[in-house]
Formats: C-alpha cells, structure tokens, sequence
C-alpha cells in the first residue's frame, strides 16, 4: 500500500472522528504526494515518497524558526502538523548508527586519519548509505568530528 493510500484513509479517519486539525494536516501532505506523483507521472517508489515527506517536515521546521513567539497559535498549529507528518517518516538513525556508518566508509575508501581535503569524498561515498535515513546536517556534523 503506497504512502498515498494510508495518508488518504487516516484523513478519511480522521474525517470521521471530526479531528479538523489533523484532517488538514494530512490533506496537505497528501496533496504534496499527490504533486510528486503527478510530476512523475508514475507510481512513487517508497524512497520517493520518504523523501516528500521529509521535504515537508523540512519545511515545517523552518517555519517554526522563523516564526515570531508572539505567534502562539500558528506555532501551535504548525506544531500539530508537524507531529501528524513525523508518523509518515521513515524511521531516523540515531548519532550511533550513524557514526558506524561512516567509520565503515572510512575502512572501505582506507582512510586512517581524515583530513579536510577527504571531506569531499567521504560525503560523496557516504551519504548514498544515510539518505532519507538520516539528517544531512548531523551527518556532516559527525563526519566533521573526525576529521583532524
């Protein structure tokens, strides 16, 4: 069952149960889908629609940054929103998972001590590995901590 299917029954659910918020919530993420799917103008594969889904949950953070405090109920709003849109995303790796990741990307390319000039390379290799899985910015941070 594709992401579209279970995003369309949980808004008819949530229809149903006259949960207005959340019923909002997830017409919008299906329109972004169903945007992706139109544009592509055939089935979405599963790391496609991950990715819809992250971009939108990306959006959403960045939103809630740059919302003013006074803002209490757009914040709130965009909150609850984000929250429905976690329950679609795919499961995240942790600071763990990740930096085992990246210590097996240094074995294989052979690297013992990396340098800034590897940077380049070790992200090129690495984040095929993490994409959709993992934060962009963490991994770059931890990809940044072993370099000396």
């Amino acid at each position: 069952m594709s992401k579209i299917d279970i995003v369309r029954k949980e808004m008819m659910l949530a229809m149903k149960s006259g949960d207005k918020e959340r019923k909002e919530a997830l017409s919008m993420l299906l329109s972004a889908l169903k945007a992706e799917f139109i544009d592509k103008r055939e089935d979405l594969t599963e790391e496609e629609e991950n990715a819809v889904v992250m971009k939108e949950i990306k959006q959403l953070r960045e939103t809630l940054e740059s919302l003013p405090a006074d803002r209490v109920e757009m914040r709130r709003q965009t909150e609850a929103r984000l929250e429905v849109y976690k329950e679609f995303a795919p499961k995240q790796m942790d600071e763990a998972e990740i930096r085992a990741i990246v210590r097996g990307v240094f074995e294989q390319m052979n690297i013992t001590q990396p340098t800034a000039k590897d940077k380049g390379m070790i992200m090129k290799n690495l984040m095929p590995l993490v994409k959709g899985k993992a934060d962009g910015a963490l991994v770059n941070k931890i990809v940044g901590e072993f370099i000396v």
